[in-house]
């Protein structure tokens, strides 16, 4: 039993280091390995993992409860920069760096963490180089991505964009959807309906071209509606597409800013505990 649930709990850890995007680049074998060497700490409730200004070396996984991560203050001067829960981590730079935590971590419930020092990665990546490189490929990977994001404009009209890039066929069916959905059509249609059974009334040709009950206009009328039908689907399929892409931008946008409020707050917490700091040696 105690094997079993060994075994179980390596599993577990294994699945929470996958989605990491630190170590999404890991074969399996490199995974597990690393799994094994992750320990498991427990905090209660109200117990904070560390404070603003400590000495960092490890990063910690959420695998059970909620961890509130916040630049400290009195009152209303803390701020609350993120709530994190399980498969989210954090404390990943004091892995790569000496410096001091930029912010504090309190367990807002039970938590368990897995822990990662930086002495067991250390040791794990000498003994596997393969592994090594699979991170730092992510990480230039992530890098890179940052700065495009931050190089570029995420605010963009995307839906202009493809608009300009449409082909004729595309903008036919649009047109005909537009028109469908429109009192002019329903109008025309019933103006075109009233005409042609006037026209086709005996007292006004001899022989009409189209008598009672009217089968060359109902045969018009089929093949409209069968036109209708796919002309209209694609302008809806084209439609969701352009939400679609704009519902992307939008979060481009909104993680763009996110990143900016947080190097602001890390800034702000920076320059709040270097004030602090001087003002307690005056």
């Amino acid at each position: 039993m105690a094997s079993e649930r060994v075994l179980e709990r390596g599993v577990q850890s294994a699945a929470l280091l996958r989605a990491i995007p630190l170590f999404e680049g890991l074969a399996d074998d490199d995974l597990r390995a690393l799994a094994a060497k992750v320990t498991t700490k427990a905090f209660a409730a109200g117990h904070m993992v560390f404070n603003q200004g400590d000495a960092g070396s490890e990063m910690y996984i959420v695998a059970d409860g909620h961890v509130n991560i916040h630049l400290p203050g009195d009152g209303s001067q803390r701020v609350s920069l993120k709530d994190i829960a399980r498969g989210e981590y954090f404390g990943e730079l004091a892995l790569f760096d000496d410096k001091a935590r930029s912010a504090s971590a309190l367990a807002t419930t039970d938590a368990a963490l897995l822990v990662l020092t930086r002495d067991v990665l250390s040791t794990y990546l000498e003994a596997r180089p393969r592994a090594s490189m699979a991170i730092l490929r992510t990480m230039a990977e992530r890098l890179r991505e940052t700065n495009t994001m931050l190089s570029e404009r995420a605010a963009k009209n995307v839906v202009k964009e493809l608009e300009q890039n449409l082909r004729w066929q595309d903008r036919l069916a649009d047109k005909v959807a537009e028109l469908n959905g429109s009192w002019t059509f329903i109008l025309g249609l019933l103006a075109l309906t009233a005409g042609w059974t006037c026209i086709n009334m005996p007292r006004m040709l001899n022989e009409p071209f189209d008598p009672f009950p009217y089968v060359f206009f109902n045969l018009l009328l089929a093949i409209l509606v069968s036109l209708q039908g796919p002309l209209i689907v694609m302008s809806q399929n084209r439609q969701t597409l352009k939400d679609r892409a704009q519902a992307e931008t939008d979060f481009n946008v909104n993680l763009k800013n996110e990143v900016n409020i947080e190097t602001i707050l890390r800034e702000l917490g920076e320059f709040r505990a270097e004030t602090n700091r001087l003002l307690k040696g005056s």
